[in-house]
């Protein structure tokens, strides 16, 4: 099982870690609902969201996982971790010290800047699982990299190194010293005006408009099919067992 643990570096600044080293810093429902309790009641100006022991995250958690069960945690603790993220009123800043895959590619852009060590590699692979990815997340990634980027990434299932990511924008900076980097940054933000800060991130966010209520509910309908679909559970079980999957569109 993971944790989440949460630490001050330096005045002002709260790093949250996620720990699942032994997995890669997986997303299981024990660090996603950590990350939903923790990040409310966080004082602070800045905060560093980073991974223990090298990785940032490899995505969801599945090994154990029947598809069922699997596609519960993407909806319900995954997105409850998200809100928490994108509600935090002060400038986010992700040290990608190592590897992100999936949700925790996701999670690494919900935060507003990124800094990311050379030999990470970043990739979407829900296209592998036969998933339908929530419009929401691909939002972000649009948001970030622009809509043919965004299509690459996720149509090839590609995963880019750290240098690919940085001319596309996906990250910010690309460091040896990913942690004392994102420390110093996040300690520069949070010696600035506090309440620009905030106002300007809310500013930001307010830029990208709703989605109309019922094309939003015929995406949901869409992800909801293909987490029914055999695909899916195929998808999984082809992950689980370290197989190629054997695709029957249905």
């Amino acid at each position: 099982m993971g944790s989440v643990a949460v630490d001050w570096p330096v005045d002002g600044v709260a790093r949250v870690t996620i720990d699942n080293a032994a997995k890669r810093n997986a997303l299981d429902a024990d660090i996603l609902e950590g990350l939903a309790r923790e990040l409310p009641g966080l004082d602070a100006r800045c905060v560093v969201l980073t991974g223990a022991g090298g990785a940032f995250s490899a995505g969801y958690d599945i090994g154990n996982l029947t598809p069922e069960r699997l596609a519960d945690v993407l909806i319900h603790p995954f997105e409850a971790a998200m809100a928490a993220v994108d509600a935090l009123a002060m400038p986010v800043v992700a040290a990608m010290g190592g590897h992100a895959f999936g949700g925790g590619l996701e999670l690494a852009l919900a935060c507003d800047l990124r800094v990311c060590a050379p030999a990470a590699k970043l990739g979407m692979p829900p296209a592998r699982l036969g998933v339908v990815y929530s419009h929401t997340g691909l939002r972000r990634f649009v948001d970030a990299i622009g809509s043919a980027r965004t299509r690459e990434l996720f149509f090839t299932a590609r995963p880019v190194g750290a240098d690919e990511a940085l001319a596309w924008g996906l990250v910010n900076e690309v460091t040896d010293a990913v942690e004392a980097r994102s420390v110093e940054l996040a300690r520069s933000i949070a010696e600035l005006a506090p309440l620009a800060q905030r106002g300007n991130k809310r500013v930001l966010q307010a830029l990208v408009p709703p989605l109309d209520p019922a094309l939003d509910a015929e995406l949901e309908a869409l992800r909801n099919a293909a987490f029914a679909s055999d695909d899916f559970a195929e998808g999984v079980r082809a992950f689980v067992e370290k197989r190629a999957p054997r695709w029957s569109a249905r």
